[in-house]
């Protein structure tokens, strides 16, 4: 299994990218939203990669956290899904969208993705609704770590034998969103509230107020959990 490629953009097409890794091209599918977000040719990039092995196929898709690709896996798994249907949904919402749309139960986010119908959008949510709180609860031990894009010092020690040369790597985007609504969902359970309720209530507060910390996610879903009437 090919879990990681990185190494240097060699060109970029429509739907996918060739990264050179030691003098070896690779060929990794991705969606528009990581495409869009990919630095240009000859630049170091790295991906962390799902392998799909089909009789006649061998294709390597690329996504740029561990997160986006526990999605891609649970996407796939949901019939009618398969690697071209995820890759729309993820370009659409990406990795917070989808936790938000399966944990709020919003068929019409997920449908607004090219190529997905109603029913399977309804079939999205149904069978992966359980299983959203326990990738928000990834996100946020994972943190700032998800993050693939690689250092300066580790591009270049990666692709040294090859190609060596100075790097500048982005940095990567902190993940306080994330952290705090792990712990948001955790509380919640300590509290009671079912895995699936409370993912839908932290995912409420945290689309409410994207900068809510800890302890405002966790008030504010409990306002929404509180009885009505």
């Amino acid at each position: 299994m090919i879990g990681k490629v990185s190494g240097r953009i060699d060109y970029r097409g429509e739907d996918h990218v060739l990264i050179d890794v030691r003098g070896v091209g690779y060929i990794v599918y991705c969606s528009d939203r990581t495409l869009a977000a990919l630095p240009g040719p000859g630049e170091a990039v790295a991906l962390y990669t799902d392998l799909l092995v089909r009789e006649d196929l061998m294709q390597l898709f690329g996504f740029p956290t561990l997160v986006e690709k526990e999605w891609h896996r649970l996407l796939m798994s949901v019939q009618g899904i398969g690697a071209k249907a995820s890759l729309a949904i993820l370009g659409a919402l990406g990795a917070d969208g989808v936790s938000r749309a399966i944990a709020l139960g919003d068929m019409a986010a997920i449908k607004a993705a090219k190529g997905v119908g109603p029913k399977t959008a309804q079939r999205v949510i149904i069978e992966l609704k359980d299983k959203a709180p326990a990738v928000m609860a990834m996100a946020g031990s994972l943190g700032a770590t998800l993050q693939a894009t690689p250092s300066t010092d580790e591009v270049i020690e990666e692709i040294a034998a090859s190609r060596p040369a100075p790097v500048a790597a982005p940095q990567p985007k902190p993940q306080t969103s994330a952290v705090a609504q792990s712990e948001a969902l955790s509380a919640l359970g300590n509290l009671g509230y079912a895995p699936s309720e409370a993912a839908g209530a932290v995912a409420q507060a945290a689309q409410d107020a994207p900068e809510a910390d800890t302890s405002d996610l966790i008030r504010a879903a409990l306002k929404l959990l509180a009885p009505k009437g």
